[in-house]
């Protein structure tokens, strides 16, 4: 005979709370919910009415900015930029290429870039004084995209006082957007792979990779 204790001593209830950055979150996940689908409508209306890089007091989905590093304090600045969707369309007069047949082609091309990473060159463009630390989308219509680019001040005395972050005050880290070092930067150039399958971006990328094997290097005095 073996005494069983009541369940209620043998299992813990555990109940699972969530926090307000998990209810945002989830939020954001549901896109086709009419929550959303309203806020994204009435936001895009009036998105358009402003400039295509404007400065915002805070940011729209606050739980992803700080995933990203941003922080609620001095020396942080948050800017919306809206970038045109679509294709990048040749600039020839007339559509004319003085060349090959091969490179005749006008309409139906596309730009290398992501449009993120373009939104992050053009704040960086215009806040040259900062430095761009990540971005995220917020909102699309039929004819634009926008995100918000978190930028850095590296000269605020609490921006080169905080560990976490002061790494972004050196200069070699001036205008990281146009060098293709932030995330949506290193996600064109095919550095977000892991494993074997980056063996041909070993070195920064398939430049650095290609020059490495096929530069012979010898010393001097041999």
């Amino acid at each position: 005979w073996v005494f069983i204790p009541p369940p209620t001593k043998l299992f813990k209830q555990t109940t699972s709370k969530m926090g307000a950055y998990k209810y945002l979150e989830e939020i954001w996940r549901k896109k086709q919910s009419d929550v959303l689908r309203f806020l994204l409508r009435v936001r895009a209306w009036q998105y358009r009415q402003g400039k295509k890089v404007q400065k915002v007091s805070h940011p729209t989905r606050t739980d992803k900015a700080h995933k990203l590093g941003y922080k609620a304090k001095q020396g942080y600045v948050i800017y919306r930029v809206a970038v045109r969707r679509g294709g990048r369309k040749r600039p020839n007069y007339k559509g004319i290429v003085y060349g090959k047949p091969k490179n005749q082609g006008i309409n139906q091309l596309k730009f290398a870039r992501n449009l993120r990473s373009v939104a992050e060159e053009r704040a960086g463009r215009v806040c040259s004084n900062l430095r761009v630390l990540n971005s995220y989308w917020i909102n699309q219509d039929a004819t634009y995209k926008y995100f918000e680019v978190i930028l850095v001040d590296p000269n605020h005395v609490s921006i080169r006082n905080d560990p976490r972050i002061n790494w972004i005050a050196k200069p070699v880290h001036k205008h990281r957007e146009r060098r293709g070092l932030t995330s949506a930067g290193k996600k064109h150039r095919g550095l977000r792979v892991k494993g074997h399958r980056a063996n041909n971006t070993m070195g920064g990328s398939h430049r650095a990779a290609w020059k490495r094997r096929n530069t012979k290097s010898m010393r001097r005095y041999r």
